[in-house]
């Protein structure tokens, strides 16, 4: 085992970073030996099965161990790392414990950095930013957008019949894909379908992630609210859904809502998109720019319930256009926002490093 790259993901529990890594594990491991070091993915199985001889699932001393020395040819082993808590490690192994490596540091946060990840990022040889905004916050090698792996989020064939092998009620879906708190809009949510769904009685909404032990509280509110709106049968919460289950739930929705406070990236509603899913998302993240260059969807003003209603009733009220943005968003997502587009544009990164 002689891995070129160690790509580390030292977080438990499944995040949207997990999910990017997760993602272009198997595009990167067409070409380059991958060493990866963390908890299981799916991608993992996925570049175990089609790329053997290019990818291992390795322990932390071991990556540390190989990265005792140079690999044969001269050149140095990059650690991509993507978490404060991953950059101090390569920094001290690099620094510290001299080992001959390059690290590698994607930035997706798009607001100003404080004064420890600043230091942190300053003394990485590379950094990627995922947008031109959060470009501006760091001193970026390139920007290059997360990409989806549009061979596992795939539309369905026939939405309603796929809505309706969910058992949930209705002939169409409308979901909202996330952490379960004020940060990513659930309320917002919510009170747009509370709006909503008393006119349009084929939809059912359905609000797919956890509620962290903080905001359980508030998970509850919203709960009750909807149950006294006698709302409790058309908006369901199901908590937080094992990842391999993810393609399923956003082949089967009609249309897919993102309305965050704040958002770094925004990787659910591009999910959603490859898998034929009409977006309707705020202000935030990458959903501007994505939309706009799309045309396929609609971009609200954060925070704003009353737009983000007025935007979803425009799909609500014309079925086809909202199939016709879906079909159009995953031929987009396909040629622009490919895993395999991100995959090719890291390496050219990682040869600059090492010419």
């Amino acid at each position: 085992m002689d891995p070129e790259i160690i790509v580390t993901n030292l977080k438990h529990r499944f995040t949207g970073v997990s999910a990017t890594i997760s993602a272009l594990l198997p595009a990167q491991a067409q070409s380059l030996r991958i060493g990866f070091v963390g908890v299981e993915l799916p991608g993992v199985a996925k570049a175990r099965l089609h790329h053997s001889n290019n990818f291992y699932h390795i322990g932390l001393w071991h990556a540390i161990w190989v990265s005792r020395k140079s690999l044969p040819d001269g050149r140095k082993r990059i650690w991509h790392v993507r978490r404060d808590p991953e950059m101090l490690l390569a920094i001290i192994l690099r620094d510290v414990l001299r080992l001959p490596i390059k690290i590698v540091f994607t930035s997706a946060a798009q607001r100003f950095h404080s004064w420890f990840p600043r230091w942190l990022i300053s003394r990485m040889d590379a950094v990627i930013a995922t947008t031109s905004l959060a470009a501006r916050f760091v001193n970026p090698a390139a920007i290059i957008p997360h990409g989806i792996d549009t061979e596992i989020f795939r539309p369905s064939t026939d939405k309603s019949k796929a809505w309706t092998a969910t058992g949930l009620p209705g002939k169409y879906g409308i979901g909202m894909v996330g952490r379960i708190r004020p940060e990513k809009g659930t309320d917002l949510f919510v009170e747009a379908m509370l709006d909503l769904l008393p006119d349009f009685p084929d939809f059912t909404a359905v609000i797919l992630g956890l509620a962290q032990p903080q905001f359980l509280g508030y998970e509850q509110q919203l709960k009750e609210t909807i149950m006294s709106k006698g709302l409790s049968d058309r908006i369901f919460f199901k908590g937080d859904i094992p990842s391999d289950q993810m393609p399923q739930w956003y082949s089967s929705l009609l249309l897919i809502v993102a309305c965050p406070r704040y958002e770094g990236y925004g990787l659910t509603l591009l999910e959603g998109m490859a898998a034929g899913c009409a977006p309707v998302a705020s202000d935030t993240g990458v959903f501007r720019n994505v939309i706009e260059d799309s045309q396929l969807g609609y971009v609200v003003p954060v925070g704003d319930a009353a737009a983000l209603a007025s935007s979803v009733r425009k799909l609500m009220e014309n079925i086809q256009l909202a199939k016709s943005f879906g079909e159009c968003g995953r031929k987009y997502i396909v040629e622009k926002l490919s895993v395999d587009t991100e995959a090719a544009n890291i390496k050219e990164v990682y040869k600059t490093i090492w010419t």
